[in-house]
């Protein structure tokens, strides 16, 4: 079992101050089998009435609204969670293609055999296909071990390559991205399979025998996992050619990014702004740094002349 304690600090700026913001934040670790929230606070500065609900994937979504002029917002999460260990499954304990099919004809798993905005078919997956020769070949969890190593030797990791509402053919196109990238990209060939697939967003820990990790410290991160007979739901990570493990900690699932970006929300005003993260994931004996380390500059924006509520803000999981 592993204890972490996690820091996840976001901060929006503008220039000049805007009026009145309306925020949506997926920031809480899920509660659930093989991983327990034990305590989790959401700090909001300037103040704002925090009110929560559950979306249809369960997972917890903080929204407010700031109503007077801000040059700034920062907002704070902190939690303390426990994440059992995942046996990686064995070929013995996984059932056939047969097998599967008739789990799913029986289960509701439809949203996840479904394209999706993000995770949907193109003319590049198509190509991507035949070169790595998708088919259902040997047994389903061999056949997406075997994809989930393909996707990490064929693509590089380039942090920063693609925007956050980049389509997966720039990665495609280009044979890099980051982490949502190559995730998007798994979810559509797996669901070409037509195993249900869903999109998971969280945090990766980095230990120093970690040290073959692509994705980065100090940043989001995110993952997929397939539906398989025998084991469920199944994580599989090909940024760093993983399989799911106790260093994964799960904030949300969807469709794909969409459903689950850890902020979103409109502002009104006439301003550049610029978004910065900083994600600190330590064992929980280990106290968290007293200086906060340097944010990543996740995304800046020319000033927008407009007045009225407009465009999302989001951060791209590396």
């Amino acid at each position: 079992m592993a204890l972490y304690s996690v820091r996840h600090i976001t901060t929006f700026a503008y220039e000049p101050a805007v009026r009145e913001s309306i925020m949506e934040v997926r920031v809480q670790p899920r509660n659930e089998a093989q991983q327990r929230c034990l305590t989790f606070s959401l700090d909001v500065n300037p103040r704002a009435n925090i009110m929560d609900y559950r979306d249809f994937l369960g997972n917890t979504v903080h929204h407010f609204d700031i109503p007077g002029r801000q040059a700034q917002i920062k907002v704070t999460a902190q939690a303390l969670v426990e994440v059992f260990p995942i046996p990686c499954p064995q070929p013995s304990e996984v059932g056939s293609w047969e097998d599967l099919d008739e789990n799913v004809s029986k289960g509701d798993y439809w949203e996840m055999l479904l394209p999706s905005h993000f995770a949907h078919s193109t003319d590049l997956l198509q190509q991507l296909a035949k070169e790595i020769h998708l088919e259902r070949r040997l047994s389903p969890l061999q056949t997406l071990m075997d994809l989930n190593e393909t996707l990490y030797r064929t693509f590089a990791y380039v942090p920063h390559s693609t925007q956050v509402d980049s389509p997966i053919d720039d990665a495609l196109r280009n044979r890099q991205g980051v982490c949502q990238d190559l995730s998007h990209i798994m979810i559509a060939l797996v669901r070409e399979l037509r195993v249900p697939c869903r999109y998971v967003s969280g945090y990766l820990f980095h230990g120093e025998q970690d040290r073959e990790d692509r994705s980065p410290e100090g940043a989001t991160h995110a993952w997929l996992e397939a539906f398989l007979p025998g084991p469920g739901w199944v994580a599989f990570d090909p940024t760093n050619n993983l399989v799911g493990s106790d260093r994964h900690i799960r904030i949300a699932l969807g469709r794909d990014y969409a459903d689950v970006p850890p902020t979103r929300g409109v502002y009104k005003g006439d301003a550049e702004s610029e978004l910065s993260v900083v994600v600190i994931v330590a064992p929980a004996e280990a106290p968290l740094p007293e200086e906060i380390p340097p944010a990543t500059v996740i995304r800046s924006r020319p000033r927008m002349p407009v007045d009225s509520f407009h465009y999302d803000q989001q951060q791209q999981q590396q």
